[in-house]
């Protein structure tokens, strides 16, 4: 492919400064089944490529599903002509330094193919695990589905870039709903479509699978009996699936350059972080520190280039609590003048890449679990996101999770029922009061996250330890 896209673009005859192709593959496979029946299965191919073409200073983009040359040429026609008549209210010019030149591979590390189960055996796992979830007559549904996702994308340019990616995604979602007369709870596997990974049926095929399934079913059970969570403001514990929504909304949405530059108000919203307040702002606690980093194995957004072809690396985006760096492409970097990341991301071919979260991760502190627990005297425990609000300058939220038991004395006790809490993020994160060791450290990730017009859904990845927060505000289902 490499090849054939290189002979094109020196056949395109389009005057520009610089032209990029970047070619997409993806092949998508939908399984679900509730209660026992299929509901979903489902095989999409998507293909096609994307256009750059930058002129005096301004990228048009155009995009065709054909790999013609005779229609890559139109398409660059048309990306040239936009950039043209763009060019004339142009906000800032862009420069060749933002698309340099790079050469390279990455693809992610599998160790069981997907084609190692045939769909009708992905099918009869998945109605055994609606089975399993069964574990009473009071779970009146149960749901399981698997995503498998193979994506290749391939890109050239004239300044001489090369770069081939090859990814494999699956992510896998179980849930019980019991009922009780007119009371419901809902118990899932770390959140909806947590489970995210890079890799193949590994990630499915777990030792623990059918005693998670098993636990899911009993805990939904388990919550039609418990109590209803206080309203107080107390310690909170938050475990690492529902960090990964913490961390992503409070921290992640924030820190994109776009939405600090204002391009991005008018759909997704603002920031309440300045662009002044980067090397200045206090974010949180010493505790706290962000790294943006594609390189972890395995984690759902990792990759070797963005969608630009700039190299990912590891970096902080908050240091001891200190905000470093924001989410930015060479493009918004270049505009605020403040650092940023490898992060300009498109969700397919025919969309522009723009800045995006891939993996932001919370860093592990020193504090086991016990030793956590047992430091509290009073608090709640937290587990897996079932709903979120947040304002869209990113400051006010309020997050819901399935599941929590109180902290009593040092000790987990009773399990509570519908728990919700709400915080300012940056006092929020201030009362950051202890970190849990890499032994806590999950991670997790979503298909899910949306921003952009026309929308984009991308894949993010989120690690985290368990995390204890001072002083805040949790509430149950009354309130």
């Amino acid at each position: 492919m490499i090849s054939d896209l290189s002979r094109h673009l020196q056949q395109l005859n389009v005057a520009a400064d610089w032209i990029g192709l970047r070619a997409n593959r993806e092949v998508v496979r939908n399984r679900s089944v509730r209660d026992g029946i299929p509901t979903d299965n489902g095989t999409q191919l998507n293909q096609g490529v994307m256009l750059e073409v930058l002129v005096n200073g301004q990228i048009g983009y155009a995009a065709t599903n054909s790999f013609r040359l005779e229609d890559l040429r139109a398409a660059a026609t048309a990306a040239q002509q936009r950039a043209i008549a763009a060019s004339e209210w142009n906000l800032y010019q862009t420069p060749l330094s933002a698309r340099p030149k790079v050469v390279g591979y990455y693809a992610t590390p599998v160790e069981k193919a997907f084609d190692a189960l045939s769909p009708g055996e992905i099918n009869a796992l998945l109605i055994k695990v609606c089975q399993h979830l069964k574990v009473s007559d009071q779970i009146v549904q149960a749901s399981a589905s698997a995503l498998l996702t193979e994506t290749e994308s391939w890109f050239v340019s004239t300044n001489g870039s090369e770069v081939h990616q090859k990814f494999f995604r699956i992510g896998t979602d179980f849930a019980a709903t019991a009922q009780e007369g007119n009371l419901v709870q809902r118990r899932s596997d770390n959140g909806w479509f947590a489970r995210c990974y890079q890799g193949g049926l590994e990630y499915f095929l777990t030792d623990d699978l059918w005693s998670r399934v098993e636990t899911i079913g009993a805990q939904a059970v388990e919550l039609l009996s418990a109590e209803e969570c206080p309203e107080d403001t107390t310690t909170l514990v938050l475990a690492p699936d529902q960090m990964l929504l913490q961390i992503h909304e409070s921290v992640g949405h924030p820190l994109e350059l776009d939405r600090i530059l204002g391009d991005e108000r008018n759909y997704a919203g603002g920031s309440f972080v300045n662009l002044e307040d980067f090397g200045n702002l206090t974010y949180g606690s010493k505790l706290m520190n962000i790294t943006f980093d594609p390189t972890v194995s395995s984690e759902f957004a990792s990759y070797a280039f963005d969608d630009t072809g700039a190299p990912a690396t590891r970096e902080h985006l908050i240091q001891e609590g200190v905000l470093k760096r924001g989410l930015g492409s060479l493009e918004s970097q270049a505009r605020l003048g403040v650092p940023g990341v490898a992060c300009s991301r498109a969700s397919s071919w025919n969309r522009a890449p723009i800045d995006r979260m891939a993996n932001l991760n919370l860093e592990p502190g020193d504090t086991n679990m016990e030793t956590m627990i047992g430091n509290i005297d009073h608090g709640i425990y937290m587990e897996a996101n079932r709903s979120w609000s947040i304002d869209d300058q990113r400051h006010k939220f309020q997050f819901s999770c399935e599941y929590a038991k109180l902290i009593e004395n040092g000790k987990l006790t009773k399990t509570i029922r519908n728990p919700n809490y709400r915080g300012i993020t940056p006092e929020f994160w201030s009362n950051l009061v202890m970190l849990g060791d890499r032994s806590t450290w999950k991670m997790y990730g979503t298909p899910n996250c949306g921003k952009g017009e026309p929308n984009q859904c991308i894949t993010v990845g989120h690690g985290s330890p368990v995390a204890a927060f001072a002083n805040v505000e949790v509430f149950g289902g009354a309130a």
